[in-house]
């Protein structure tokens, strides 16, 4: 069933991984399969086995070709910097080629007590599993790069976190498993030809464009490649009110993607200050501070390439603190455009910003949902804003507001047909909702209820189009259901 295998980093010297099979599970049950996702990527479905697949998918029978590993990170984990970190319940069967030409990675999570655990079990439980399967789909339909969830097995054991729980391992296909930590971990050691090594896989696999230039150049382009991708994502999570709750340096991803969907949540009620992570104690990574800690990572990056950007260390960083200085500028232009593009805007005028700052404070001073009040904003580009109103506990700001964006909207030279079309197909009706997301997670793990779990996969997958009796899916939680805290699954 499985593609061929490539083995780009089981080919790396071995310092750059461990070894490591997956450790058997008792019963295995496979209870989602993301069959598009596997298509994608070359498998052979015709003749599907399900009992097959599970054992596959927990890591009871390796595939033909794979060759598993655990791969050695670091990571500045809420700031302090942790020299061996690596895949501690995560192994790396191979890459393969997907029909489209690209590598990717294939991972099972939650697969056993590797050398890297430092004392944990290696294990995951299924409400964690259930949660990144949900949201890594629900990113990568809403257009935000991400890596994505192949499959979910349950694994007939119990793990103990907060509770004995059901255990379960999540099959994850990213583009790579770079991260700013894989980097991090050979500069700590001051090994430079590992380094050199990691920046040459990394331009070789994701920005292939940059091997072209001449070496004095190359690295300090490549720092430039991460930054610019790290920029997109953040301004994409921005744009939705993501919120990725543990921006640690081993959660950057040198791909550009979204990885690590622990404590992660979706803002409800606009503030900036929201954050939900139960471990995130001194708000480090809420809402508001997303940006300033991708240039704060994206700075630790530059620091491991520092010796390959220039021989004369002075230069070096002159030259990396250059790039990373101009995140800012860079962030706040795709920002904006993002944000344009929510409110309907496609030219840009020099007022836009001062036009979103005020619509934003509008939504915070009315406690109003993010995610519907841009979404009913397109049902009120002419008179009728009933809809949107009702959003708002007070109503001084957005009435204040309505009149400068209807005014700004003219300019467009379109009509608001057309504006509130293109605003619907950017503006999602459906996102994972908190409480959404921990009734499927609580059915599953309590009562082996999947039901409401595929449920929410449905609606997840058409997030921008009206699904009529799937109303309550957009709504916002009541107060007797909202979510206020969310959990790793370490």
């Amino acid at each position: 069933m499985f593609p061929e295998f490539t083995l780009h980093y089981a080919r790396l010297p071995d310092r750059f991984f461990l070894r490591f099979d997956p450790v058997p599970v008792k019963a295995p049950k496979l209870v989602a399969f993301n069959r598009p996702l596997a298509e994608q990527l070359g498998f052979d479905l015709t003749a599907f086995d399900e009992y097959q697949a599970a054992e596959w998918f927990a890591g009871n029978a390796v595939p033909e070709g794979a060759e598993p590993l655990a791969q050695a990170y670091a990571g500045h984990q809420f700031g302090h910097f942790n020299p061996r970190l690596g895949d501690g319940r995560a192994v790396l069967l191979g890459e393969v080629t997907d029909r489209e030409g690209r590598l990717r990675d294939i991972q099972l999570k939650g697969a056993g007590c590797t050398p890297f655990s430092r004392g944990a079990d290696g294990r995951a439980p299924l409400g964690p599993v259930l949660r990144e399967y949900l949201v890594s789909e629900a990113m990568h339909l809403l257009g935000v790069p991400t890596t994505r969830a192949l499959a979910a097995v349950t694994t007939g054991e119990r793990v103990f976190r907060r509770v004995p729980e059901p255990g379960a391992v999540l099959t994850r296909v990213a583009a790579s498993h770079l991260r700013v930590g894989t980097f991090q971990y050979f500069a700590a050691r001051e090994d430079l030809e590992a380094v050199r090594t990691l920046a040459d896989l990394a331009i070789e696999r994701h920005y292939p464009e940059l091997q072209d230039e001449p070496e004095s150049e190359r690295y300090l382009a490549l720092v430039e490649a991460v930054q610019a991708r790290q920029v997109a994502l953040v301004a994409k999570w921005m744009g939705l009110g993501f919120i990725h709750g543990v921006m640690n340096t081993d959660n950057c991803s040198i791909a550009g993607e979204t990885i690590d969907y622990g404590p992660c949540a979706f803002m409800e009620a606009y503030d900036p200050t929201t954050l939900f992570s139960s471990i995130d104690e001194g708000g480090r990574y809420a809402y508001r501070n997303q940006p300033w800690i991708a240039q704060w990572n994206l700075a630790r990056f530059a620091e491991t390439l520092l010796p390959l950007i220039d021989d004369d260390q002075e230069r070096a960083v002159e030259r990396a603190t250059a790039v990373i200085k101009a995140f800012e500028e860079q962030y706040e232009a795709e920002w904006l455009a993002v944000m344009r593009e929510k409110l309907g805007l496609v030219k840009e005028e020099e007022g836009d910003r001062a036009l979103v700052d005020a619509f934003l404070e509008a939504l915070q001073a009315g406690r109003a949902d993010f995610t519907l009040a841009f979404r009913r904003l397109a049902e009120a580009v002419e008179e009728d804003a009933s809809a949107l109103f009702e959003l708002f506990e007070a109503l001084e700001g957005i009435e204040a507001w309505l009149p400068r964006w209807r005014e700004r909207l003219v300019r467009e030279d379109v009509g608001p047909e057309a504006i509130g079309e293109r605003m619907r197909a950017v503006n999602p009706l459906y996102i994972p909702r908190n409480h959404r997301v921990e009734e499927a997670l609580t059915a599953a793990a309590e009562d082996n209820d999947f039901g409401p779990f595929d449920t929410l996969r449905e609606v997840l997958a058409a997030p921008f189009t009206d699904q009529p009796g799937r109303e309550g899916f957009a709504q916002s939680a009541p107060p007797t259901a909202a979510v206020f805290r969310t959990f790793c699954g370490t």
